[in-house]
């Protein structure tokens, strides 16, 4: 049997604590003081918060969604709030991002984002038999800015924002796996999906759903921003669990090519 490992990127692949999640809270900050009497700057349990429901994979809509929060608990309706998502857009691009168009000018947030896996990981994954792609909320860009530039991987596998539905619709994941078994030249039987998030784990199990002739397994990870806090750790942990996880680890390198088959043969 060819087994398969598709990630998730922000949280598992790299450390996005102090830049996308530094962004959403400028840009909360900053609209809220905007628009509001005061402003408020959401702490990073209210991001987790917001991200257990399990809705909110894409941090513009995130933010959008917390300032809108923002708004109906000091005027009560969130129909009259004017904002202008665009321009929002862009305000937290220019935090996450930076100002250059070009990625070789970045000098946003972007450059503060530590990696949580070497480059020869993936080797290490490959060498063990097992195929790998990514299904990240991310832009193209700056999937590609970690993946390509970042851990120099040669054209990578990937489905990223801009390229169909958000999660939890599987469909991203879905084709992701029919590009691995293009390029494998055979059937990935057994395929696992890591992600750090509720809406990772509902990716996996309506893929699962649609493709139920095919063995799937869901690898929870502890983001970075809980690993020194074990009792959110813990209830994060079991969070996952309840969203479908069958193990959740603290971090991805612990997915090794053995404890890859291990998955499906024990």
């Amino acid at each position: 049997m060819t087994y398969a490992v598709v990630f998730d990127i922000d949280g598992v692949i790299r450390d996005v604590g102090n830049s996308y999640r530094r962004a959403l809270a400028d840009t909360v900050e900053h609209y809220t003081g905007q628009l509001l009497s005061n402003a408020w700057r959401p702490s990073n349990f209210e991001i987790d918060e917001l991200k257990r429901e399990g809705l909110w994979n894409n941090d513009w809509e995130g933010s959008r969604e917390l300032i809108s929060r923002a708004w109906e608990r000091e005027q009560g309706d969130r129909t009259s709030l004017a904002l202008d998502f665009e321009a929002m857009i862009a305000f937290f691009q220019s935090r996450y991002r930076g100002q250059g168009d070009n990625p070789d000018d970045w000098d946003g947030y972007i450059n503060d984002e530590p990696l949580l896996v070497a480059p020869d990981y993936f080797e290490r994954l490959t060498h063990g038999g097992v195929q790998w792609g990514f299904f990240s909320g991310a832009t193209r860009g700056s999937a590609h800015y970690i993946l390509t530039r970042r851990l120099q991987l040669p054209a990578p596998i990937l489905h990223a924002m801009e390229d169909g539905p958000e999660k939890p619709d599987p469909t991203g994941l879905l084709w992701v796996v029919d590009q691995l078994e293009t390029v494998a030249g055979e059937s990935m039987q057994g395929v696992i999906y890591c992600g750090d998030t509720s809406s990772d784990m509902q990716a996996l199990q309506h893929a699962r759903e649609q493709c139920p002739d095919r063995q799937w397994r869901a690898v929870g990870v502890v983001p970075p921003h809980l690993w020194e806090e074990p009792k959110r750790q813990a209830e994060h942990a079991a969070m996952m669990g309840d969203r479908g996880a069958d193990i959740v680890l603290k971090a991805v390198c612990e997915l090794t090519a053995v404890r890859t088959t291990e998955l499906f043969t024990a």
